[in-house]
């Protein structure tokens, strides 16, 4: 099992930063293609990343959606003694949950499910809880336990626990979801775990931040307390949120060779982990001038023309942020190459790991700011 580790700087007042390794493993859609189920999967289960980012959802009910690409996940324990669950570690949400004993959908099946009983420290909050995904939902209740993030034990963390899940859940390589927005998203009034973090002093700097590697399945992290000079190159561009609810930016525009493609006259942006792709209302005039062609809603590139590709360009707050070729195509010769530029809905754009991936992604709750830096 990987273990979190901790970096601790000698300084005139101690700084100590607690890394979680992040794994890159399988997505649901390469899981599904492997098994010959992904056209089958593909309108049963429509991807509907918008449905996540509702403002009318913002308290109440949570609403997300399923993502057939999301990669990165990374080890948490619950309870005493500690029961271990692969998570996601969300920006775009707030709630943790996890499968629990009492889950009988067949997407629990091939999970780790939390046992309630087995551990001294939990307690029954009392109430049900109920997250609606854009193909189905998950329902369960909430308790408090103990919770170890990253070599951080936070006591008495409200979490979910599901009793029934969608079953496109089943291909998710997690077992659950760690939210890492700001408190007003969570449903049930539940307390974020990283507000938990802040208010029990765990931290040094109320900040996280993530590098997600591009090629292995080793070297992603997630850091807590500060920021860590080994992932990025170069300085920080400190970038005010427009909206304290998720980490809501604003996007000047962007352009391919120069030219305007999208978001003219500035757009806001959500800086999502928990979207694998890039989500915006222009993106097929990003993926037609970078010349990819419609495949059933897919828009694909020849595997073999990659490194000539044109670059992608998002201007935000005076500064450029580009993404190569080999930065937004995913996939391979035997399953085709497919861009990661999705048409969606509304105003909004998700800019999610395909654009972390290329810049060192800092989130900080003491200035409400976004930093990004090129990842090395």
């Amino acid at each position: 099992m990987q273990r979190a580790f901790v970096l601790c700087a000698v300084v005139a007042l101690s700084e100590c930063l607690f890394h979680l390794p992040l794994e890159k493993g399988k997505t649901a859609r390469e899981i599904l293609e492997e098994q010959g189920l992904w056209e089958e999967y593909r309108p049963k289960y429509p991807y509907n990343p918008m449905v996540k980012f509702d403002d009318r959802l913002a308290v109440g009910i949570e609403s997300m959606t399923n993502d057939a690409d999301l990669a990165y996940s990374g080890i948490i324990s619950i309870g005493t003694p500690p029961q271990s669950f692969r998570v996601i570690f969300d920006t775009g949400s707030s709630n943790l949950w996890i499968p629990s004993i009492y889950c009988s959908s067949i997407a629990c099946n091939n999970h780790n499910k939390f046992n309630p009983g087995n551990s001294s420290t939990f307690r029954n909050n009392g109430h049900a809880l109920s997250i609606q995904y854009g193909t189905g939902s998950m329902t369960g209740f909430l308790g408090y336990d103990t919770v170890t993030v990253g070599g951080l034990a936070v006591k008495n963390q409200i979490i979910g626990l599901s009793q029934t899940e969608a079953d496109f859940l089943q291909y998710m390589h997690a077992d659950g979801i760690l939210g890492l927005a700001y408190p007003r998203l969570a449903e049930s009034n539940a307390t974020p775990i990283f507000d938990n973090m802040i208010s029990e002093n765990l931290v040094n700097q109320d900040m996280f931040s993530f590098y997600l590697s591009s090629d292995s399945q080793q070297g992603s992290v997630l850091t807590f307390g500060g920021v860590d000079p080994n992932h990025y190159s170069g300085s920080i561009t400190w970038i005010p949120l427009s909206h304290e609810l998720y980490w809501q930016i604003t996007v000047d525009s962007v352009t391919v060779n120069g030219e305007v493609v999208a978001c003219n006259g500035g757009c806001q942006a959500i800086v999502d982990t928990g979207t694998s792709l890039i989500i915006g209302p222009q993106c097929n005039n990003i993926n037609n001038k970078v010349g990819a062609t419609n495949n059933n809603g897919d828009y694909m590139v020849n595997c073999n023309s990659i490194a000539q590709l044109p670059d992608v360009t998002f201007h935000i707050h005076g500064e450029t942020f580009t993404i190569p070729g080999t930065g937004y195509v995913r996939g391979s010769e035997a399953n085709g190459c497919h861009t990661g530029f999705v048409n969606g809905g509304g105003n909004l754009w998700i800019l999610g790991d395909v654009f972390i991936r290329q810049y060192y992604a800092i989130f900080s709750r003491a200035q409400n700011m976004v930093g990004l830096a090129k990842a090395r």
